[in-house]
C-alpha cells in the first residue's frame, strides 16, 4: 500500500507506520520471551551464557538497572516497518534455537553502551543517550555482537597486504580463512606480486601472475562463510601500471573463460595521476614490472611513487616493461565497469597528498572508504615471523547528520562518538592474523561516518548538490573534524598515550592544520548560516583551531586517524536514514527481503508536500554527486564511498568523463558504478555485503 497512491494521488505513509505497528503485534511480541522484571530477565541471560558476566561485573546492578530505564523513559519508535523488521532479523538477541526474542531495541542499545564504555558509567550514559536519539549508531558488527557471550568481532572489515613471495601469498590465503570464518570482509594489495613470465629464481618465464592468487583467495572467502550465516566477502587491489592489469580487468568481462573469471571477489585499481596525464596527451601507458622495480629501488613496487619515478623507470633498461595506449586503459577501465560495476578506482596520488601521516597508502577496503598506511610483514625460512608489519581493521560508526543536527550539544555528540569508537579499537584483538593486532594496536585507528545527509538536506528544503547543499556539506563536515580531533585529543591527554608515529606526522609538525587557521572557514549562504545559528551550533573560529593546534602538538591525538564515510546500509534502515552521503536511489526503496519478499522503504522525512526535495541519483547526477563529495573529502583523513549512478542512456564516454570529472575534483576513490537497471520484479540490486554497514 506504500507503494501504491490513495484516490488523491497521495503516498499512503501511515501504511508503513501501521504495517511497523501490526509486525510488532502479530510478531515481535508474540516471540518475545516474557520476564517479571529487569533482574529475572539480567540473572537468566547471565546464567544462561548470552550475556558477557564481565562487561556487567564493572557496574554495580543499580546502575545497570537504572541505565536500562533510561534508554526506555526516551520511547524509542521505529519509524517505519523496514527499520523494526531489519533490528528483529538481524540485531538482536535470540534464544538459542533462533525462535524468540530476548532483547528490546533499548535493551541491545543498553548493551552495546555497558560493553563499550567498559566500566565508565558516564560514558555508558552518553552513549545511550546519542544512540537511542538516534544520533550515532555503532556499524553491524559492534551494534550486533557487543556485551554477547556467544559473539562474532566487533569489526568486520580488514586490509593486507602481499608480498612477493610464497610466504607472504601463503599466509594471506591463512588470513583470508580466518578473517573470513569471523564474518571479515577483506581487501588485499596484488600490486607487488610478479607478472605473468616474470623470472623466478632467476628462470624466466616462470611466474604465473595475479590471476592464480586471485582465483586462491576467491574459493578461501567461499569456503570459510561464517558457518553458513555470512558469505565471505574479499577484494582485490591492482596498480594501474602492473603488467597484468588487463588480465586483472578481464576477469570481470561477461565473457570471459571460466579458468580467469572472477564472480565473487571485488575488483579495485590503483591510479596515479600520472596515467591521466599520459591519457591527456594521448601517449603511451608504460608498465613496470613488480619484480624488476623492487630489485632496482630495493623496496616493494606498491611503495614506490610511479607519477614520481615514471620516466626515471622508463628510462631504466634493467626494468622490463611494455606498453599499451592510456587512453584505451582507460576505455577498457569504462567498458568493465559498465558491464559489472567494477573495478573500484583509487586515485592514489590524490589520497597520499591529503595523508597526515608518514608512510604511503597503498590501497583501500571493500568499500573504498578506508584509506590508512600499512607495512610489510616478511618471514624466516620456517613461516614463522621475522617482522609483524603493519595491517589495517576497520573500527567503524555513523552519526545521523539529520538528528546530530539536531542535538543539544553538537561537540559531545561527536565526543561520544569518537570515544565509543575508540573502544572499539581497545576491545578488538584478532591474534589469528598478528599484522592485523599489530597495526589495531599501535595506531588506534577509528572511522567516524556519516549519513542522511539527502534526508536533512530535504527536510530543510534545500537541494541535493545545489549551491546551498554543498555549502551545508562543507561547513557541517569543517565542524566535524575540529570536534573528532579535539575528542581524540582529550583521550590522548587523559591516557597520555598518543597513536604510534604521531611525532612524525603533520599533526605533530602543525602542517596539518594551516588550511585551517590560515583562511577564515564560514558558510558561504545566508540559509546555512542560519541553519547552524538556529540550532546553537558555534562554527569553529581560527582561534579554536589554533588553540587545538597548540594542545595537539604538544599532547598529541589518540587515533591515527579519524574519519571514514561508508556505504551504510542496514544501520541506516533501523536509524531511518538516507544511505552515507549520497542521494536517494529512490523516493520509495524496493527491496527483497528473504521470505517476505518484497518490503518497501520511504525515504526519511519524505513528505507528499516536499517530493521535489528527492530527486534520485540517477536524476541528480555524478557531477552534482562528486562536488557534493569534493566539499566533504577536504575534510576527512580518510575515504568516502562514493558510488556513480548512471541513466540507462549512459555511454562508457560518459563513465570516463566522471573519472576524470572526480580526479580533478580531488575525489580519493570511486566505489561501485551503477546504471539504472531494476531486476524483474522491480527491485534494486543490493551493494557491497561487507561494509553495508
Amino acid at each position: 500500500m506504500l507503494n501504491l497512491y490513495d484516490e488523491n494521488g497521495k503516498i499512503q505513509f501511515d501504511m508503513d507506520r501501521e504495517a511497523a505497528h501490526q509486525y510488532f503485534l502479530q510478531h515481535v511480541n508474540q516471540n518475545t520471551v516474557f520476564f517479571h522484571d529487569f533482574d529475572e530477565r539480567l540473572d537468566y541471560l547471565i546464567k544462561n551464557d548470552y550475556y558477557e558476566r564481565d562487561i556487567l561485573d564493572k557496574y554495580s546492578r543499580n546502575f545497570i538497572r537504572e541505565l536500562n530505564d533510561f534508554a526506555y523513559s526516551k520511547k524509542f519508535r521505529f519509524q517505519t516497518f523496514l527499520g523494526a523488521f531489519k533490528f528483529y532479523t538481524s540485531y538482536t538477541l535470540r534464544t538459542f534455537d533462533g525462535k524468540r526474542y530476548l532483547e528490546r531495541y533499548e535493551d541491545r542499545v543498553t548493551m552495546v553502551a555497558l560493553g563499550l564504555a567498559q566500566g565508565d558509567e558516564t560514558l555508558a550514559r552518553n552513549l545511550v543517550e546519542e544512540i537511542i536519539g538516534g544520533r550515532f549508531q555503532p556499524a553491524t558488527p559492534t551494534f550486533l555482537n557487543t556485551g554477547k557471550k556467544q559473539r562474532g568481532e566487533l569489526v568486520s572489515c580488514f586490509l593486507l597486504r602481499i608480498e612477493d613471495n610464497m610466504e607472504s601469498i601463503g599466509r594471506s590465503i591463512n588470513s583470508a580463512l580466518q578473517l573470513s570464518k569471523r564474518g571479515g570482509g577483506v581487501a588485499f594489495s596484488l600490486t607487488n606480486i610478479r607478472e605473468v613470465g616474470a623470472p623466478i629464481k632467476q628462470i624466466e618465464n616462470q611466474s604465473s601472475g595475479v590471476i592464480p592468487v586471485m582465483k586462491l583467495l576467491e574459493d578461501s572467502f567461499s569456503y570459510a562463510n561464517q558457518l553458513g550465516a555470512r558469505q565471505g566477502a574479499g577484494a582485490v587491489y591492482l596498480h594501474a601500471h602492473h603488467p597484468d592489469i588487463y588480465r586483472f580487468l578481464d576477469t570481470k568481462r561477461e565473457n570471459a573463460d571460466e579458468k580467469i573469471r572472477i564472480k565473487t571477489l571485488s575488483l579495485g585499481v590503483v591510479i596515479p595521476d600520472i596515467t591521466f596525464e599520459l591519457a591527456k596527451k594521448d601517449e603511451d601507458m608504460y608498465l613496470f614490472s613488480p619484480y624488476d622495480v623492487e630489485r632496482v629501488y630495493g623496496m616493494p613496487f606498491t611503495d614506490v611513487s610511479v607519477t614520481e619515478k615514471y620516466y626515471e623507470m622508463v628510462d631504466d633498461s634493467r626494468i622490463k616493461k611494455t606498453k599499451i595506449k592510456a587512453r584505451e586503459f582507460f576505455q577498457t577501465l569504462a567498458e568493465i565497469q559498465f558491464e559489472s560495476g567494477y573495478p573500484y578506482i583509487m586515485y592514489e596520488d590524490t589520497v597520499n597528498r591529503a595523508n597526515p601521516i608518514k608512510g604511503k597508502i597503498t590501497m583501500s577496503n571493500l568499500c573504498s572508504e578506508i584509506l590508512q598506511v600499512s607495512t610489510p610483514t616478511t618471514y624466516k625460512d620456517d613461516l614463522s615471523y621475522d617482522v609483524i608489519g603493519k595491517d589495517i581493521s576497520c573500527n567503524l560508526g555513523s552519526l545521523n547528520i539529520a538528528l546530530t543536527m539536531d542535538s543539544p550539544d553538537f561537540g559531545k555528540t561527536v565526543e561520544t562518538a569518537i570515544r565509543g569508537l575508540s573502544a572499539v579499537s581497545d576491545m578488538s584483538h584478532i591474534g589469528s592474523v598478528p599484522s592485523i593486532e599489530k597495526g589495531n594496536d599501535v595506531s588506534h585507528a577509528i572511522g567516524l561516518g556519516q549519513m542522511n545527509l539527502h534526508g536533512y538536506l530535504a527536510r530543510e528544503r534545500i537541494h541535493y548538490g545545489s549551491e546551498e547543499g554543498l555549502d551545508f556539506t562543507n561547513i557541517y563536515f569543517y565542524s566535524i573534524v575540529f570536534h573528532a580531533l579535539r575528542a581524540s585529543n582529550r583521550i590522548a591527554i587523559e591516557r597520555g598515550e598518543y597513536f604510534e608515529g604521531f611525532p612524525d606526522s603533520k599533526y605533530a609538525s602543525g602542517e596539518y592544520f594551516e588550511k585551517y587557521t590560515e583562511r577564515v572557514w564560514e558558510p558561504k549562504t545566508e540559509r546555512v548560516t542560519n541553519l547552524f545559528a538556529s540550532a546553537g551550533i558555534p562554527i569553529p573560529t581560527q582561534e579554536d583551531w589554533l588553540e587545538l593546534k597548540a594542545s595537539i602538538m604538544k599532547h598529541g591525538i589518540y587515533n591515527q586517524n579519524l574519519q571514514a564515510v561508508p556505504p551504510t546500509g542496514s544501520i541506516s534502515y533501523i536509524n531511518n536514514s538516507t544511505s552515507s552521503i549520497h542521494p536517494v536511489a529512490s523516493k520509495i526503496e524496493i527491496r527483497k527481503e528473504g521470505k517476505i519478499g518484497r518490503v518497501y522503504y520511504p525515504a526519511p522525512f519524505l513528505t507528499n508536500d516536499n517530493l521535489d526535495y528527492y530527486q534520485d541519483a540517477y536524476e541528480v547526477g555524478y557531477e552534482k554527486i562528486i562536488d557534493t563529495y569534493a566539499e566533504a573529502t577536504q575534510h576527512v583523513d580518510q575515504g568516502l564511498s562514493l558510488t556513480l549512478f548512471f541513466m540507462d542512456t549512459a555511454t562508457t564516454r560518459d563513465i570516463n568523463k566522471a573519472q576524470i570529472y572526480a580526479w580533478k575534483k580531488g575525489i580519493k576513490t570511486v566505489y561501485y558504478i551503477r546504471l539504472r537497471q531494476l531486476a524483474l520484479d522491480g527491485t534494486e540490486v543490493e551493494g557491497c555485503v561487507s561494509c553495508m554497514l
